[in-house]
C-alpha cells in the first residue's frame, strides 16, 4: 500500500510525497547532524534525469541542497571508502547503491562546485544513506564544474 504525506519544501510548495521515497541518513549530514530524513527532488517531471536534483529535508522545509550524481561531473568518480562505513546501509548489490555529490551554485554561476570529497551513498533498497569522507587524495571539496574558476 502507497502512503503519501505531505511536506513543505525550500523550492517547491506543499508536495504530496510517497512515503517510501524518504532515505534516513542515522548520522545526519556534515554540519545538519539533527536533520535525518530527505527526499530527492527534481526539477522536472520528463524522461530525462536533470543535472541539478535537490535533497530536500522532510522536516525543516528550508533545507534544501541541490546533488549532482558525480559521474555527470567526473567520469571516472570511485570514491575509495571504507567498508565499515558503509555497513549502516544494509544489505546491497552495486546496482543498490545511488551516489551523489552536493553542490554549491553561488550568484555567480561560473563559480558553481560540488563536494567530490564528501559523497552521499544511499542504498536505493533499503532506503538508507550515510554521508562519508572519500579518501581518494585528488577529490576535492570545491571542484569548480563551470570551466575554470575565474
Amino acid at each position: 500500500m502507497v502512503v503519501f504525506m505531505k511536506i513543505k519544501t525550500r523550492y517547491f510548495g506543499e508536495i504530496d510525497m510517497d512515503e517510501s521515497k524518504i532515505v534516513h541518513f542515522e548520522n545526519g549530514l556534515f554540519g545538519f547532524e539533527q536533520y535525518k530524513d530527505y527526499t530527492i527532488l527534481y526539477d522536472s517531471e520528463g524522461e530525462d534525469t536533470p543535472f541539478f536534483s535537490w535533497l530536500q529535508c522532510t522536516t525543516e522545509q528550508n533545507l534544501a541542497f541541490p546533488v549532482v550524481n558525480p559521474q555527470n561531473v567526473r567520469e571516472d568518480y570511485d570514491p575509495v571508502v571504507e567498508d565499515e562505513l558503509l555497513q549502516g546501509l544494509g544489505q546491497f548489490g552495486e546496482d543498490d547503491l545511488v551516489v551523489l555529490v552536493l553542490a554549491t551554485i553561488p550568484q555567480d554561476v561560473k563559480k558553481t562546485s560540488v563536494n567530490l570529497k564528501a559523497p552521499l551513498i544511499i542504498n536505493a533498497g533499503t532506503r538508507k544513506g550515510v554521508q562519508l569522507v572519500a579518501e581518494n587524495q585528488d577529490y576535492e571539496i570545491k571542484h569548480f564544474i563551470v570551466g575554470q574558476e575565474v
